[in-house]
Order: C-alpha cells, then sequence, then structure tokens
C-alpha cells in the first residue's frame, strides 16, 4: 500500500466513524447514561427488580457501545496525526510502521460497525431456528441437515449453547424438520440474516448417474420472546395436536404421545416440540416457539410498513445465498452480492464473516 492509497484509506475510514456518531449519537449515550447513574442514586432503585436489571442490561449495551466507539475514533486521530508529521519529516521508517498495521485500522472500525448494527432491541437475545427442507425428497433433506450441521458448528465456534426442541429424521437420509434454540450473547443479531431460502448446487451422492442437482431449505429464525413481551395467543385461534414422538427405537422409544404440533389458524403458522418425555414441557416449548414466530412476523410487518412495501411470502428460487459445490466451488449471498471460495469452511461453520457481510451491506 503506497501513501496515496493509505491516506485514501484514512478518509473513507473518517467517513464511516463520522457516519456511525450520527447513527449512535455519543452525546445521546453519554445524557443517557448519566440518567441512569442518577437513577441507581436514588433509594428505591432496587425495590423493583425487574426494572433495575433491565435498566442495568440497557447500561451495560451504552456503555459497550460507546466504550468501541471511542477507541476506534481515538485509534484513527492517533494514527492520523502521526501519519501526517512522519510524512512532513520524511519519516521513511515510521511511515512503514503505520501502514503496516492499516489492516488493525480496518479491523477496529469495521468491529465497531458490526456492534453498531447488533445494537437493536433483540439482537441480544436468544435465536429459535427452524430448518425445513423443500421439495425433492431425500437430497433436500439431505440439505437441510448439512444446514442444521453447518449451524452447530458455528454455534460451537462462538461458544454458543444449543437446545434441539424438534428433530425428525428424514426417510432415508437428512432430516424432514428441525427446531433448535441458540443461546448467546448476540445470538438472533447474527442468525437473523440467515431467515430465508438456502440454495444448493452439487452432483448428488444419491444419484447413481452422478447428475448434478439443485435443492432448497428454509430457515426461519426469531428471537425468543421474554417473558416481559405479552403476545395474546386466544384458545379459539390454535389447534394442538399430540403424537409419538420418534426415536431411536427399542427400549429408547417414546410409547406416549408427548410429542406436541400447534397450529395457529390466523397465520398458518405451525411449531412443533418432542424433545422433552413430558408433554406438559412439550407444550410450553412449543407455545414460547410459536410466540416467538409471532412476534418476529409483527416485526416483519412493522418494517414493511416503515419501508412502505408490502411483505411477500418467501418462495422457493428466491434464495438469499446459493452453494455451489459442482461444476465450480462457490457460496454467494445475493444480499452483500459477495462470493466466497472456502465452502468447505463455510458448510462447517465458518460463516461469520459472511453474516456480517450482510449486517454491513443491509445498514448501507
Amino acid at each position: 500500500m503506497d501513501s496515496y492509497e493509505y491516506s485514501e484509506l484514512l478518509k473513507k475510514l473518517e467517513t464511516k466513524i463520522d457516519n456511525i456518531a450520527q447513527i449512535i449519537k455519543p452525546e445521546t449515550i453519554q445524557a443517557r447514561l448519566k440518567e441512569i447513574e442518577e437513577l441507581e442514586s436514588s433509594a428505591d432503585f432496587w425495590s423493583d427488580a425487574k426494572r433495575a436489571a433491565a435498566i442495568s442490561k440497557e447500561k451495560t449495551q451504552l456503555n459497550s457501545m460507546l466504550d468501541r466507539y471511542t477507541k476506534a475514533k481515538t485509534a484513527l486521530e492517533d494514527t492520523k496525526d502521526i501519519y501526517e508529521m512522519a510524512s512532513s519529516e520524511a519519516d521513511e521508517e515510521t511511515i512503514l510502521e503505520i501502514v503496516g498495521e492499516a489492516q488493525n485500522l480496518e479491523k477496529l472500525v469495521s468491529d465497531l460497525e458490526i456492534a453498531m448494527m447488533l445494537s437493536g432491541s433483540d439482537d441480544s437475545k436468544d435465536a429459535i431456528v427452524s430448518i425445513h427442507p423443500g421439495a425433492g425428497g431425500t437430497e433436500s433433506q439431505d440439505w437441510a441437515s448439512m444446514l442444521y450441521r453447518m449451524y452447530l458448528r458455528w454455534a460451537e465456534r462462538n461458544n454458543f449453547k444449543v437446545e434441539t426442541l424438534d428433530f425428525q429424521e428424514g426417510d432415508e437420509a437428512g432430516l424432514k424438520d428441525v427446531s433448535f434454540v441458540v443461546r448467546g450473547v448476540n445470538a438472533y443479531g447474527y442468525l437473523k440474516v440467515e431467515n430465508g431460502i438456502h440454495r444448493l448446487v452439487r452432483i448428488s451422492p444419491f444419484d447413481s448417474n452422478a447428475k448434478r442437482h439443485t435443492s432448497f431449505s428454509s430457515v426461519m429464525v426469531s428471537p425468543e420472546v421474554d417473558d416481559d413481551i405479552d403476545i395474546e395467543i386466544e384458545d379459539k385461534d390454535i389447534r394442538v395436536d399430540t403424537y409419538r414422538a420418534s426415536g431411536a427405537g427399542g427400549q429408547h422409544v417414546n410409547k406416549t404421545d408427548s410429542a406436541i404440533r400447534i397450529t395457529h389458524i390466523p397465520t398458518g403458522i405451525v411449531v412443533q416440540c418432542q424433545n422433552d418425555r413430558s408433554q406438559h414441557k412439550n407444550r410450553a416449548n412449543a407455545m414460547k416457539m410459536l410466540k416467538s414466530r409471532l412476534y418476529e412476523l409483527e416485526l416483519e410487518k412493522q418494517q414493511a410498513l416503515k419501508d412502505g412495501v408490502e411483505k411477500s411470502e418467501i418462495g422457493w428460487g428466491h434464495q438469499i445465498r446459493s452453494y455451489v459445490l459442482a461444476p465450480y466451488q462457490q457460496v454467494k449471498d445475493v444480499r452483500s452480492n459477495k462470493a466466497y471460495s472456502n465452502v468447505n469452511a463455510i458448510l462447517d461453520g465458518d460463516i461469520t464473516k459472511v453474516m456480517e457481510d450482510v449486517l454491513i451491506a443491509q445498514q448501507k
């Protein structure tokens, strides 16, 4: 990187910092933190434990955002000052050292961008994820299983916990349906960009003629609703079905109808849970899944009204990302318009960069 390119990079990063400042409004954050300090010093603050916990959480998030912004802004300003001084004195050794740190400076600003994009009211929540194979039988069911493994590996890489709520094996391979909760900081903030249709192109291992096949699976992601979010579901609006949970067979087979399937009649949303031997626990988990899906649906409607567009149903052929394994290897996301050649690593859960690229593209 020559001097001109580095100067242009500094200008670019300065513009990003200015844009971020306009969005997060550091002065507003500081004013709110001062208000919170005054609230915490009041005698009755801790009498309402629920409210106190919510405000304490807000304080932590605001402090984190302000610290990240201050760190990135200060680092950029200091680097710019040193670079200008070194340039005026023709100090080539210092210039080379600063230019060599360009990647670290870019990452600092990029991390700030990502933190800003994950500061929504629901981003810090746990995520409920459901994967459904499309038409195509065994081929699509195997693709759904590959996606499930990809998210499990991603969760493992990021030290997130996963709790499976429902799993139905495929007829020959793969799976017919799976729902699970990913628990960790900003789990929903990252996984929300996975919401949509995922397309796979490969030489099918199930085709004796070794022909190329295209498969689709849908991924649905909702924030796990907190108890303080009131979502009213009337009994007349749901249909509850019980069935025998699938299992490995033998002594482990479930001999009672403990699995629960709930259909929300007005929206057509169907959720099911069979991870517990207790029908009551499965019903409670299924209701939480339904509430989360209804909450996500309401958020989508509000966003559609804000954007002035009608929400369209996701259909096959409207994929958000394509994973091509043959005749070449590439993963491409239509929202960020970026392509990645590390296909095997992505399918092994290395998808954080892909997610972050989408978050940045959506912010723009």
